[in-house]
């Protein structure tokens, strides 16, 4: 009964309160719904896209993604460096990628930035993110303000179930920076960063979070995704029928039939360009532009622009560099191109 009620309304807009709270399906009407009392509690979905001006690559990009540029590794296949069941085999390949990416070594982008900005002005409800950097964290996000869906480096644990002693990311660093495969102190058995690999289950922070934020959320911002993982990518589907849903991004994602998302319990796709889009709005480009986009609209862009550079300076302070994060694209100090967020046709 509950499924037909959830494809009724959902699928066939029967039952729904399909209220439409945007004045157009544009980012300036997104930004006057976030500056209207509607509009109190905002979540962020976020993927690797946000950190890519760092210099951390996403996964799935033909030529610059992770996953093609794995070859060094001798896997039998990409995705394997993440799979539980061949790590326990063959750890070495996945501490040799870790070296590479090891947090600290990337500095937090304009994105992660904006994120912190909705928390000082009281907007940020929680952000949910599939990135296992730690950038949210350097960036200024409490625990409570994460949901870090598939896990982080943040902390590490041995991989004997008889054992699962805890380390530090000191520690983690330590070992991988040394060369030394990480190994328990206590039963010799490999340590683990707590990153969710393929085969394992997500942490149950995720799924208490969302029964209760997604009930009350008055705005998604979904940044730098695929939105191919599940269930990740399924969290869409979990606002209220009336929740506008922003969409900064290279390109469109998140589009699924509504009939299949139903059948396979996917929730609701996006809807950009149909006659029946009514909350939906995709700005496509550069994810940090578009944050600055945003900002300007909101009036924070200066703001922002503030924020990001005392915070790299202080990060430069303390390791002793001045290093830029490589996307010149990213500097706080130039104006966003003029890309502007679709509209229906």
């Amino acid at each position: 009964m509950d499924f037909l009620r959830n494809f009724f309304s959902q699928t066939l807009g029967l039952g729904s309160q399909k209220e439409r709270l945007l004045d157009e399906l544009t980012l300036e009407g997104v930004a006057r719904y976030l500056q209207s009392e509607r509009c109190r509690k905002v979540i962020c979905l976020v993927g690797a896209g946000i950190s890519t001006s760092a210099g951390i690559p996403d996964f799935r990009s033909p030529t610059t993604g992770l996953y093609a540029n794995l070859e060094k590794y001798h896997l039998p296949y990409p995705e394997a460096i993440f799979e539980i069941g061949y790590f326990k085999k063959h750890p070495e390949p996945f501490f040799a990628l870790a070296k590479e990416l090891y947090p600290g070594q990337f500095k937090p982008t304009i994105c992660h930035y904006f994120i912190r900005l909705l928390k000082e002005k009281g907007l940020l409800l929680r952000c949910y993110t599939q990135n296992i950097d730690t950038l949210e964290r350097v960036a200024g996000l409490e625990p409570e303000d994460l949901v870090e869906a598939h896990g982080t480096f943040y902390t590490s644990h041995c991989t004997s179930q008889l054992c699962r002693r805890e380390y530090s990311l000191g520690w983690m660093k330590e070992k991988l920076f040394s060369e030394v495969t990480p190994k328990c102190e206590k039963c010799q058995s490999v340590v683990k960063p707590d990153i969710i690999f393929f085969g394992e289950n997500l942490p149950p922070r995720f799924f208490s979070c969302l029964q209760s934020d997604f009930r009350k959320v008055d705005l998604l911002i979904i940044m730098g995704t695929s939105l191919q993982v599940q269930p990740f990518a399924s969290l869409i589907g979990k606002a209220p029928l009336s929740t506008p849903r922003l969409l900064i991004n290279k390109e469109k994602t998140g589009q699924t039939d509504p009939f299949l998302g139903m059948m396979m319990g996917l929730g609701g796709g996006m809807d950009f360009d149909s006659k029946k889009a009514y909350r939906d709005v995709a700005w496509l480009g550069d994810c940090d532009q578009g944050c600055l986009a945003l900002a300007d609209l909101l009036g924070w862009k200066k703001e922002l622009e503030d924020l990001v550079r005392k915070e790299h300076a202080h990060i430069d302070a303390q390791s002793g560099s001045s290093t830029p994060n490589p996307t010149s694209t990213a500097s706080p100090g130039k104006s966003p191109p003029p890309d502007k967020a679709e509209k229906p046709q």
